[in-house]
């Protein structure tokens, strides 16, 4: 069985036909939750092919461990994990992770790093049938205050400061 990353770096060519459209509405709908101004920095975690740039108009920095989605997207990134984000403590006015928590080597690790490198709002989505639910919801939780908690049909998104 392939791990994560090679899952991802396999199915990159295919990967907005297989996961665009619904990637595309979570983004939309925290869009529709946060005010980002185009001013604003914004660090998507695990930012695939970068489906991202179609929802938000500003500074978009990703970061992915693929290395083939990473070539996909339409904004600077770096290969990188989210239990070791390489920016300075608050360098992003807005933080996102769309439908990758549960692929976190060390979710505790990743959710502290995401909490360090942005500033006061945040968006995650986590899917429903994922056996990790529970955990990241509570540590989620712990690190950030959830001001809302929208479910969606396929994952719980979760706007935060």
């Amino acid at each position: 069985m392939p791990s994560e990353i090679e899952y991802y770096d396999e199915t990159s060519r295919n990967y907005n036909e297989l996961h665009g459209e619904e990637q595309l509405n979570k983004l939309r709908i925290i869009a529709d939750h946060i005010e980002i101004k185009t001013s604003d920095s914004l660090l998507d975690v695990g930012c695939g092919s970068g489906l991202s740039a179609q929802v938000f108009k500003c500074n978009i920095t990703g970061i992915d461990p693929s290395e083939e989605l990473l070539k996909k997207c339409p904004f600077k990134t770096i290969q990188a994990s989210a239990e070791s984000i390489p920016f300075p403590d608050h360098s992003f006015n807005v933080v996102i992770a769309v439908t990758c928590i549960h692929n976190f080597s060390n979710i505790k690790k990743g959710l502290e790093e995401i909490r360090r490198v942005g500033k006061n709002k945040f968006a995650f989505s986590i899917l429903k049938k994922s056996a990790k639910l529970n955990e990241i919801e509570l540590l989620i939780s712990k690190y950030f205050r959830i001001s809302k908690r929208i479910e969606e049909e396929k994952d719980i998104i979760f706007v935060c400061s």
